[in-house]
């Protein structure tokens, strides 16, 4: 049955079960982009994507995840495996084939695993800004130079007993230098609107999860976007070994570039997926 182009176009919520419904915007027309939001982000973050890029030929869908923004908080499935299922839910019943996913930070991990767990049918590249899931955080005896496990654990202490301050003390370094107050408040409001079970339960998952084997096992189009002064996930530790890791993916370094590249250089990051999606669509 064809789908009711009106009524399909209109923002509101994908059920996913009988206790999560899933916040979506759909603008534009065109190749269609899915973009997933980076950790206690929402849709929201990606305003300077979708706005530009759906005035030029692209269709941009995106979605809070669940316990993210204006989607339910079920106090359950903050873990990959249920992230993946929810994607393909969104997919599914935005009717969305041929798609690139577009994923910022901790989302990169959500791609992997969708990729993983639904296959590539659905999807025809992905683009990962400044990922920082992938490959593997934790140190290891064969992932030497990942990070110490008490930093995490020390972190979401931190975040359990005043996430406010937590994200305080962490916003200069998150933008390049200059930022206004008012755009630090604005993405304050969105990881204050998150919640904090979902935050807490995420941090640890991103933390514990080894996506080397995943990675290696997909052969997809891929670009990476990462800067050179990202505090929050180093380009030696993220950016640089994902894209090493994946079979047919294209590195862009951005110097300068700070964890929140996706507006600080959003003019840059917009072009760059815009070339990206559109290469196969000539």
């Amino acid at each position: 049955m064809a789908r009711d182009t009106l009524n399909a176009r209109q923002p509101g919520y994908i059920r996913v079960d009988s206790d999560t419904a899933l916040h979506y915007r759909d603008w534009g027309e065109g190749a269609p982009l899915v973009f997933l939001s980076g950790w206690t982000l929402n849709a929201d973050m990606w305003n300077y994507q979708c706005a530009p890029l759906a005035t030029r030929g692209l269709r941009c869908v995106a979605f809070d995840r669940r316990g993210h923004g204006r989607s339910s908080d079920p106090g359950r499935g903050y873990d990959y495996d249920t992230l993946a299922d929810d994607l393909e839910a969104v997919l599914d019943a935005r009717g969305l084939e041929h798609v690139s996913l577009v994923g910022h930070s901790f989302a990169s991990g959500e791609i992997v695993r969708y990729l993983s767990r639904h296959g590539a049918r659905r999807v025809a590249g992905i683009v990962l800004v400044s990922p920082a899931s992938t490959p593997c955080l934790l140190k290891r005896a064969d992932n030497p130079g990942g990070l110490d496990a008490s930093l995490f654990e020390d972190s979401i202490d931190e975040m359990l007993t005043s996430f406010p301050d937590w994200i305080d003390r962490r916003a200069q370094a998150y933008f390049s230098p200059g930022t206004s107050r008012t755009t630090i408040q604005w993405t304050a409001d969105m990881m204050l609107g998150t919640s904090l079970f979902a935050a807490a339960q995420l941090s640890r998952v991103q933390m514990q999860t080894d996506f080397r084997r995943e990675l290696a096992a997909l052969d997809v189009p891929a670009l990476v976007l990462h800067g050179d002064c990202d505090a929050s996930a180093p380009l030696e530790i993220t950016g640089r070994p994902t894209a090493a890791a994946l079979a047919r993916a294209t590195l862009k370094v951005y110097e300068g570039g700070t964890h929140g590249m996706y507006f600080n250089q959003a003019a840059r990051v917009n072009e760059d997926i815009r070339a990206f999606v559109t290469q196969w669509q000539a």
